[in-house]
């Protein structure tokens, strides 16, 4: 699976997209996700509004600190989580963003305003149901 890809990320919004009953609520959020990697870090910001993901496209990590918040962390951590939810069909035990971002020892939150980075406590289960549809993605896909 090639986690650092906008394919793959946009893949997981149009899973979320189609199950709209699995939000918690309206998440009206900018998420970025960076991945840090040899050769080059890469990174995504993911819209989420109302019962839904409006958008997903590839950015610069530099840009990633516009986002409401932003989850930094080494391709290597995000690999691990993928292949959790691979495993289990959702994150399971410390290998959920939340639990992964306040250990943050791989993993962290970040953001430049206190109300952009509520966000992700406020909405960290909509954003993980999000990324669990990679479970469902990889089974439609094989």
């Amino acid at each position: 699976m090639n986690i650092d890809s906008a394919s793959f990320f946009s893949g997981l919004a149009d899973e979320m997209n189609a199950h709209p009953d699995q939000f918690l609520g309206d998440a009206d959020m900018v998420a970025a996700l960076v991945l840090r990697k040899d050769g080059g870090d890469f990174a995504v910001q993911v819209t989420f509004e109302a019962l839904g993901v409006k958008s997903v496209e590839e950015i610069s990590a530099a840009d990633a600190p516009k986002a409401d918040y932003y989850l930094d962390g080494p391709l290597a951590a995000w690999q691990a989580m993928f292949d959790d939810i691979l495993e289990h069909g959702a994150a399971s035990g410390r290998m959920t963003i939340n639990s992964l971002a306040l250990l943050a020892t791989d993993i962290r939150l970040r953001g430049t305003d206190p109300m952009g980075t509520d966000k992700f406590s406020r909405f960290n289960q909509s954003l993980q149901v999000y990324l669990d549809g990679a479970a469902r993605t990889a089974v439609a896909a094989g």
